[in-house]
């Protein structure tokens, strides 16, 4: 990973001496806030500001789930495979469903809801409290409007709220044939948070709900959890740029255009396709001594266990990523 954008570093820069109220009471997150609910089509919500994204789900799904209540999510979500239990150490199932490309399907909650309910030994289960989805998936594909109005469907009829993991949430918006706004989730979620580390930011990631009944005491809660940033106005200058200007849709393109001409560079060159991803994250089968051969050359991730002869490997672009690189690692080929 990089740094920030240069015109976040910039902005931080430009307001570094400047003495404000501490722990996100300043005037930098009031209209960082204001800013965020206005673009997200939000009219009675409330934005909070937490570093990372594994805190970002942990605390609010603390939350929102008794001690002894599970969330639902797909059997790849980050919260399921990539977060060290941090669910699972406050309390919470992570309630694993198969995954498709990366998705739940809204049938197979309702099944799995249906089923819990008409067991008459449900009481000495966990109780399934939420539903978690990513935007885009752990494997950069992305929810049609559709998809997820089907799974916000579900979760009315089971009084669950639904809530969306935006890590990479601008590179989901700028992906080829979305249908989805952040207007879109901002509605159809009960919650979301806006990712702005893998997005253009230093750090930080920004909470949204419609619904803040959802989060009582939100505030106190954050601070239990060890997660409120005494200098909180450096999360607040650095979500005001990001949404200034149109600087995030600017990061999502980007990172998205480079993704595409890697992952065609990859198709002629004849590399299969693990996943067809259409966001920044590019998913390809590579023969074992190609990939040892490209570890010099490029910086990349094995996705799970090295096989016999060929494994699946990621490779992830964004603001920073230069197009003489793509075309340099295209030719390395």
């Amino acid at each position: 990973m990089v740094g920030a954008h240069p015109k976040v570093m910039e902005r931080l820069i430009e307001t570094n001496a400047l003495h404000t109220v501490g722990y996100g009471r300043d005037q930098f997150c009031k209209d960082a806030r204001d800013i965020i609910l206005n673009a997200c089509g939000i009219e009675n919500g409330e934005v909070y500001f937490l570093e990372g994204g594994t805190q970002a789900n942990a605390v609010v799904i603390d939350r929102l789930l008794d001690h002894n209540d599970g969330v639902i999510a797909a059997d790849t979500a980050h919260i399921n495979v990539h977060e060290a239990g941090a669910i699972e150490s406050n309390g919470h199932k992570v309630l694993a469903l198969p995954n498709h490309d990366g998705k739940l399907k809204a049938d197979e909650i309702r099944k799995y809801l249906e089923d819990f309910y008409n067991d008459a030994t449900n009481h000495y289960m966990v109780r399934p409290g939420m539903v978690y989805i990513s935007f885009p998936t752990e494997l950069g594909t992305i929810y049609t409007k559709k998809e997820l109005e089907d799974i916000s469907e579900v979760c009315k009829e089971y009084n669950l709220p639904l809530y969306a993991d935006g890590a990479r949430l601008a590179y989901g918006l700028a992906a080829e044939g979305v249908d989805v706004t952040i207007k879109d989730i901002a509605g159809i979620c009960d919650l979301f948070y806006i990712g702005g580390t893998k997005c253009g930011t230093l750090f930080g990631e920004a909470v949204v709900t419609r619904r803040p009944e959802l989060l009582p005491r939100f505030v106190s809660v954050i601070k239990l959890h060890g997660a409120t940033l005494a200098k909180g106005r450096l999360l607040g200058v650095q979500f005001a740029t990001l949404f200034t200007d149109g600087l995030y849709e600017e990061i999502g393109k980007h990172a998205v255009k480079m993704a595409l001409k890697l992952k065609e560079g990859f198709k002629k060159k004849g590399y299969k396709l693990y996943m067809n991803s259409p966001t920044n994250q590019q998913f390809f089968i590579l023969p074992n001594e190609k990939i040892d051969s490209l570890k010099e050359v490029a910086s990349f991730e094995l996705w799970g266990p090295r096989g016999e002869k060929e494994t699946p490997v990621r490779f992830v672009t964004d603001w920073s990523t230069d197009e003489k690189d793509v075309d340099s690692l295209i030719e390395k080929l």
